[in-house]
């Protein structure tokens, strides 16, 4: 019989409790035999570094209810909500799961069905008053939110309707819509985050917090102890052996030193051709880069109601990666499935069914050429840079040397 695969999509920045409790209940909720998990390489939806590389976050998933892990190509990685989700979903179809899962703060599937179905019937009034906003000033996300508050109003009370204002919510409600698009057969599940918030503070005491509360934690003490009680071991361990050899956590503070000198070389003639830079905003930043010793004085710089923080920091990731409009019009669609690593389990579904994905399994880099694949490697090599060691080494090709992780 064909192994059964529920697919999660994740960031593991780094992994905690409360991904644990979600690989699980993933697993058991739709009564899989197994978990594959899409997850961004070493830049991040927000626009972030990865606080450690893909392959110690891979190596965490695997020891954490996994049993394979695929990469979600930069192009999708770095990219709005439903970019990101579009490539995320098409990897999980293509990698044959019967289902996939998303932490959500609803924790119900209809209410996101809800949403899919008002947003349809209402899709004429809803982009119009997205239009409006915007050109009022307004934020594209805030937008989004006003808009769908707006045709919410007119829903029947009893209608339950998920809450878009919330991350996870927002990111949950772009995966059910992709997976529409595409007219996928996989069924979709959501669980409801436990504890933390997207973006709480760790709490003594706790034992679960959020990817964000821990980074902010540990980078204000730089002691790993301080967040021991919110990750699993394997977690801890693979921190401490980062830490150990004297390579740097991943941090737009950590980078910032690259991104200046790459804005102050290159001028804004050639920041036009950067991804989502637009509107002269590259003028803004070659100022900002010329006089801002720091990443928060930069920003600082730059930040105005109608650009997100987040937003910006897209802009500033494809400026680090040198990630072109041209560029980015060549990856349209996922091409390839890269695998990071898989469990025994893992192993055997690939064997046993890769013939009948509708995408390449890429376990060696050097294999195949394709412009997306050697943007993640681009993207790995820059990272190496950003996160050298205390001694001047820098890991670079590392994606060409390192085969996928086979969990014992």
């Amino acid at each position: 019989m064909k192994l059964k695969a529920t697919g999660i999509i994740v960031e593991y920045n780094p992994l905690h409790n409360g991904h644990v409790y979600h690989a699980e209940q993933a697993k058991i909720t739709t009564e899989a035999d197994l978990v594959i998990a899409v997850m961004s390489g070493n830049f991040l939806q927000r626009g972030e570094p990865a606080f450690v590389d893909k392959w110690a976050r891979a190596q965490m998933a695997l020891s954490s209810n996994v049993d394979i892990v695929f990469e979600l190509p930069y192009r999708f990685a770095t990219a709005h909500a439903p970019l990101f989700a579009k490539g995320a979903v098409q990897l999980l179809q293509a990698a044959g799961c019967d289902a996939f899962c998303f932490g959500s703060e609803e924790g119900s599937i209809d209410a996101f069905t809800n949403s899919l179905t008002l947003l349809s019937e209402t899709e004429e009034q809803y982009e119009a008053a997205v239009k409006q906003a915007v050109a009022a000033g307004i934020s594209y996300p805030k937008a989004l939110n006003e808009a769908y508050a707006a045709v919410s109003n007119d829903t029947k009370a009893n209608v339950k309707l998920a809450d878009l204002s919330k991350p996870n919510n927002i990111l949950g409600f772009h995966y059910m819509k992709a997976a529409e698009d595409i007219r996928s057969n996989m069924k979709a599940v959501t669980i409801k985050r436990m504890g933390a918030n997207y973006h709480d503070d760790a709490e003594e005491g706790k034992r679960i917090a959020s990817a964000t509360g821990i980074r902010k934690s540990f980078f204000e003490t730089a002691a790993l102890s301080k967040v021991t009680g919110f990750i699993p071991p394997i977690t801890n361990n693979l921190l401490e052996r980062w830490q150990t050899t004297g390579k740097s956590f991943g941090s737009w503070q950590t980078f910032y030193p690259q991104l200046r000198f790459i804005i102050l070389r290159d001028g804004p003639e050639r920041l036009r051709s950067i991804a989502d830079v637009t509107e002269g905003i590259e003028n803004l930043f070659f100022k900002a880069a010329q006089k801002s010793d720091t990443f928060e004085d930069f920003m600082s710089t730059v930040k105005s109601k109608r650009y997100t923080w987040t937003r910006i920091q897209r802009m500033l990731v494809h400026i680090l990666n040198g990630f072109t409009y041209e560029m980015r019009e060549q990856m349209e669609m996922p091409s390839y499935l890269r695998l990071l690593g898989m469990s025994q389990k893992g192993r055997s579904y690939l064997h046993e069914q890769k013939k009948n994905f509708s995408l390449p399994v890429v376990s060696k880099v050097a294999a195949i050429k394709d412009p997306s694949l050697q943007m993640d490697c681009t993207a790995s090599d820059i990272y190496a840079i950003g996160t050298a060691n205390n001694k001047g080494h820098i890991e670079i090709g590392k994606d060409y040397s390192s085969p996928p992780i086979i969990a014992k």
